[in-house]
């Protein structure tokens, strides 16, 4: 059985050459691509005006950039790799200046050692330690369990002992601080829900969370 030779090959953008400037899409490449053959000067630089008019409206978004039709201008140079030589009203921008990598912004602070506390509570905790023994501080120690406590259900439904607070404030001060012993936090009441933030009941639903107020309202009117 003889090969059929009329099959259709598929072109995928994988095995095409790397789009520099992937939001105008590859029929502006080739359009700048086609523009750099064209011998005549005033012709090419008449043509590239045509392809930055169909780069504007192709990326609308550009609009919202301070002098964007200079930023048009660079995207076409870039596109053509810098190398276009027609009457631009702005000067080809430098490659260099494009390959530069920016300078990394430091990191604010340490590490945090328990994200699901946060960095506050670690702030909390050192300040903790500076302070003078005594019922007071036995008092703020109880009231950052408490906070903690609630702060471990919101990410682990699971109940928790008072003894896993109480060694994780130990911890997070590199046992600086002691809880005083006999110490109890006291049960958590059964109306008590702690949600993840923007993860409430009824969050995104029609009506969540206020349907029983509204109901409310409309009886009071009747």
């Amino acid at each position: 059985m003889e090969g059929n030779d009329n099959s259709i090959k598929l072109e995928y953008n994988t095995e095409r050459e790397r789009l520099d400037m992937p939001e105008y899409g590859r029929n502006v490449l080739r359009m700048v691509e086609m523009l750099k053959e064209i011998p005549d000067r005033d012709k090419r630089s008449e043509q590239a005006r045509a392809v930055i008019k169909s780069m504007e409206i192709l990326n609308p978004q550009v609009h919202a950039q301070e002098d964007f039709r200079h930023k048009l201008w660079d995207h076409l140079y870039m596109i053509a790799g810098f190398d276009l030589d027609v009457d631009s009203p702005y000067p080809c921008p430098v490659a260099e200046d494009f390959e530069t990598r920016p300078v990394p912004l430091p990191m604010k602070g340490s590490k945090i050692k328990a994200t699901h506390y946060g960095r506050n509570i670690e702030r909390i905790i050192n300040l903790l330690c500076d302070e003078p023994e005594g019922e007071m501080k036995t008092a703020m120690i109880h009231s950052l369990a408490t906070y903690m406590r609630q702060q471990y259900l919101i990410w682990n439904k699971d109940s928790v002992a008072d003894e896993t607070i109480f060694a994780d404030i130990e911890k997070l001060s590199d046992h600086r601080l002691k809880v005083p012993e006999g110490m109890t936090l006291g049960k958590i009441s059964q109306d008590a829900n702690y949600s993840r933030p923007g993860m409430g009941i009824n969050v995104g639903q029609p009506g969540g969370g206020n349907r029983k107020g509204r109901n409310n309202f409309k009886k009071r009117r009747k």
